[in-house]
């Protein structure tokens, strides 16, 4: 994932899916992980949608 500039809160999002896509792309060696790459996919997901509502947020205030 590039850089990409914004509050901390962002930052941390960012670092949080970058560690989920690690755990997936390590889970997809092991067998019988299926349920849990999805669950961590869902998560995954949670978070993005956070980081969009936060870059809204910011974007809204920088706008002002």
């Amino acid at each position: 994932m590039s850089y990409e500039a914004g509050s901390k809160e962002c930052r941390h999002l960012i670092e949080a899916k970058e560690s989920l896509l690690s755990a997936m792309h390590a889970l997809s060696n092991i067998n019988s992980t299926d349920v849990i790459q999805t669950q961590i996919k869902e998560i995954y997901n949670i978070l993005e949608k956070m980081h969009d509502n936060r870059k809204k947020i910011e974007s809204a205030s920088n706008y002002f």
